[in-house]
């Protein structure tokens, strides 16, 4: 396999790093830590050899959230991107490929994990499908969240982050869901898209561990930015006060939303790994 070269960055450009191939073990993972740690459908990770892993700039940076014995989980304190996990044990680093910029030489080989897949997606490439981890992928396997999840108030959806000190609910059907592919939702969801839910503000609440949630908006943009949990750095909900909306990332949902995505948007910035294959409507920006 020839040798490919990938810089990465988390979404506020803090922590840089670049990463030199082979890749491989590239795989999307739908397991419940995961995808609230993402807040996407799924997380989609990438293994190189460790030797050939180099911080660029910003490795004080970084948090962590040890989501079981064997896995950490590492992310950028200012904007809460998901950074590369090392293993030196197996003499490699797992990173996010959302992050990642450069030829990889490789797609996706396998999803993960659907046998704790989001309700409100549905998996049409044609990949193998593993129920858990692969029997001989060789790597530590995560385990599902065990801890007890709040329920919801009637008529509510709930949400929480992966080590659950920050939860929160609306009421009512969203507005809208769409999967977005832009640079900054891929750089901020750490992967190869993220699905956003609207809500009108006055029907979202926090119903624990506010204090706790980074509003991290992105120098520039009209409207973007990210919200995290700044004890495990999943992404959660934010709140929109220029939309008075709620903008919640689908994988932090503990119930299911009662509504599906209806297009793609921001399609000309896709993933070049990534293949769309359902038969949603695709823009190539946001339609009107």
């Amino acid at each position: 396999m020839s040798e490919h070269h990938a810089t990465g960055s988390c979404l506020c450009g803090t922590v840089r790093y670049e990463l030199r191939g082979p890749f491989s073990h590239m795989g999307h993972c739908h397991c419940s830590i995961c995808r609230k740690h993402h807040g996407a459908p799924f997380a989609t990770f990438v293994a190189s050899p460790l030797d050939g892993y180099r911080v660029l700039s910003g490795s004080g940076n970084a948090g962590r959230y040890d989501s079981s014995p064997v896995w950490h989980r590492p992310f950028c304190l200012t904007c809460g991107s998901v950074l590369p996990t090392l293993m030196p044990e197996h003499g490699l680093v797992v990173g996010p490929a959302g992050n990642l910029e450069g030829d990889l030489g490789t797609r996706p080989a396998m999803h993960m994990f659907v046998g704790s897949k989001a309700p409100w997606y549905e998996i049409t490439d044609g990949l193998p499908q593993h129920d858990a981890y692969p029997p001989d992928g060789g790597l530590p396997e995560a385990q599902p969240l065990g801890r007890a999840l709040l329920a919801p108030s009637p008529g509510c959806t709930s949400g929480s982050c992966a080590c659950g000190k920050v939860a929160f609910e609306y009421s009512g059907a969203p507005l809208r869901m769409l999967n977005c592919h832009c640079s900054r939702c891929r750089r901020g969801r750490s992967a190869a898209h993220t699905t956003n839910i609207f809500v009108p503000l006055d029907r979202f609440r926090f119903t624990r561990g506010e204090d706790l949630v980074r509003d991290f908006r992105l120098p520039g943009a009209r409207f973007f930015g990210v919200a995290f949990c700044t004890a495990c750095g999943s992404d959660v909900a934010r709140k929109s006060v220029e939309r008075q909306a709620a903008v919640i990332p689908a994988g932090s949902l503990d119930s299911d939303p009662g509504m599906r995505p209806t297009a793609h948007i921001y399609v000309g910035s896709k993933a070049a790994w990534f293949d769309i294959t359902d038969a949603l409507p695709q823009f190539a920006e946001m339609p009107d």
